[in-house]
C-alpha cells in the first residue's frame, strides 16, 4: 500500500504543476478554475469505492449486515470537510502562485513543506528531532529564501517584480497551509475509533474534495468563471479540444495525489509524505527545464543543491536512528519506532 500511494504521490506532484503551467503559458487565466481542477477529480473513486463495498457485503453475507468498519465514522466525516476547506484555501494559493513564476521556482519551493509538515508534527503528533532533521529543516528554509532574492533571474515575460514576490509568497503560504494539514490529517486518523481500511480512507478523501471542490465553486462563482470558460477555451492557444484536455488530465492527476497523500499519511506519516514530496522537487524541476525551457539561474541551482542535502541529511538521520533500534532492539526502543511510524496496525479496534 505504501508503494501504491507513493506512486500516487510521485504521479501527481510531478504531473499537475506542468499541466498547470501548461494552461498559463497558453492564455489560460482563471485562478480558481485550476484550484478546481485539483479537487474537482473526486468522481473517479465512486468506482474503487463501489468494489470495496461489493466485497465488504460479500463478506459479512453471513452476518446478514456489512460490517461497520466499511463506513467513516462521523468525527473523520466532520475532519474531511474541516480539512476540505483548508485544501480549497491551499489550492487557491498554490495555482495563483504558479500563475506568476515558473514551475521549477515553484516546485523548489513548495517543497519547503518539509519544514513545516516538521514543525507541525513536533507540535501536533510528538514527533521527535534530531540533529540531522534539525538540519534538514534549516537548509531548505534558506534555499527557499535564496528563491525569493532571485526575483529578476528568472521572472517569466509579462509578470511584474511585484507579482513574482505575490506568487512566491502564496506559493511559500500554500506550503504552509498544506505542512498544517498533513500532522493535523495524521492526528485525525491516530484518534479514529474505528478500524481504518481503505474504503474509509478513500471515503475520507472523497469527502475532502467534495467540501474543497465547493470552496473552488464559490470562488468561480463570485469570479463568473463559469461563464469565462467556453470563451477562454475558443481563444486558447493550443485548441479548444487541448484545453479541456489539459482540465480534464489535472483534475485526475490531482485526484491520485490526494488520495496518495492522504495513503501515504496513513500507512507511514505526515513527516514521510513531506520527504517524499521533497525527493521529487528535483524531478519536477527538470521537467520543467526540458518542457518549457525555463531558465535554470545559479541562484536556483544552489537553493535545488540545499533542497538535496536537506533530503540526505533527514534520511541519513533516520538510517542511523533505525540501525540503533537494530542492535538494541530493547521494549522501550522498539514501541518507540512502532509509535513513530504510525501504521495502520496502530489503528485495530479495542
Amino acid at each position: 500500500m505504501i508503494i501504491i500511494n507513493c506512486a500516487f504521490v510521485t504521479i501527481g506532484v510531478v504531473g499537475v504543476p506542468l499541466l498547470m503551467r501548461l494552461y498559463f503559458l497558453h492564455g489560460g487565466n482563471r485562478k480558481w478554475l485550476t484550484s478546481f481542477t485539483q479537487s474537482c477529480g473526486f468522481p473517479i473513486l465512486i468506482f474503487p469505492l463501489t468494489f470495496l463495498f461489493a466485497q465488504s457485503k460479500l463478506s459479512t453475507r453471513k452476518n446478514d449486515e456489512i460490517s461497520l468498519s466499511f463506513w467513516l465514522e462521523p468525527k473523520m466525516f466532520l475532519s474531511s470537510a474541516f480539512f476540505g476547506v483548508l485544501f480549497g484555501a491551499s489550492n487557491f494559493m498554490y495555482s495563483l502562485g504558479l500563475s506568476y513564476i515558473p514551475v521549477s521556482t515553484s516546485s523548489l519551493l513548495f517543497a519547503t513543506q518539509l519544514c513545516f509538515i516538521a514543525f507541525f508534527s513536533w507540535l501536533i503528533v510528538k514527533q521527535k528531532f534530531t540533529a540531522f532533521s534539525i538540519n534538514a529543516v534549516v537548509v531548505m528554509t534558506i534555499g527557499s529564501v535564496l528563491l525569493g532574492i532571485n526575483t529578476d533571474g528568472d521572472r517569466p515575460v509579462g509578470v511584474s517584480k511585484a507579482q513574482y514576490l505575490l506568487g512566491f509568497l502564496l506559493t511559500w503560504g500554500a506550503a504552509a497551509l498544506a505542512g498544517l494539514m498533513m500532522p493535523l490529517v495524521e492526528l485525525s486518523f491516530s484518534k479514529a475509533t474505528r478500524n481504518i481500511t481503505y474504503a474509509s480512507l478513500l471515503q475520507f478523501q472523497f469527502m475532502l474534495s467534495i467540501f474543497a471542490t465547493i470552496v473552488c465553486v464559490i470562488g468561480m462563482l463570485i469570479n463568473k468563471d463559469f461563464q469565462a470558460i467556453p470563451r477562454e477555451a475558443n481563444e486558447f492557444e493550443l485548441g479548444k479540444a487541448k484545453y479541456y484536455i489539459i482540465i480534464v488530465a489535472t483534475a485526475v492527476l490531482g485526484q491520485l495525489s490526494v488520495v496518495g497523500t492522504v495513503g501515504v499519511i496513513v500507512y507511514a506519516s505526515a513527516l514521510f509524505n513531506g520527504i517524499l514530496t521533497s525527493v521529487l522537487v528535483p524531478v519536477t524541476g527538470v521537467a520543467a527545464v526540458i518542457f518549457y525551457h525555463e531558465s535554470f539561474t545559479g541562484l536556483k541551482g544552489m537553493a535545488l543543491a540545499l533542497c538535496l542535502w536537506g533530503f540526505c541529511s533527514y534520511f541519513c538521520g533516520e538510517y542511523k536512528m533505525m540501525k540503533k533500534v537494530v542492535n538494541n532492539e530493547t521494549p522501550e526502543t522498539i514501541a518507540e519506532v512502532e509509535t513513530r511510524l504510525r501504521t495502520s496496525d496502530d489503528h485495530e479496534e479495542p
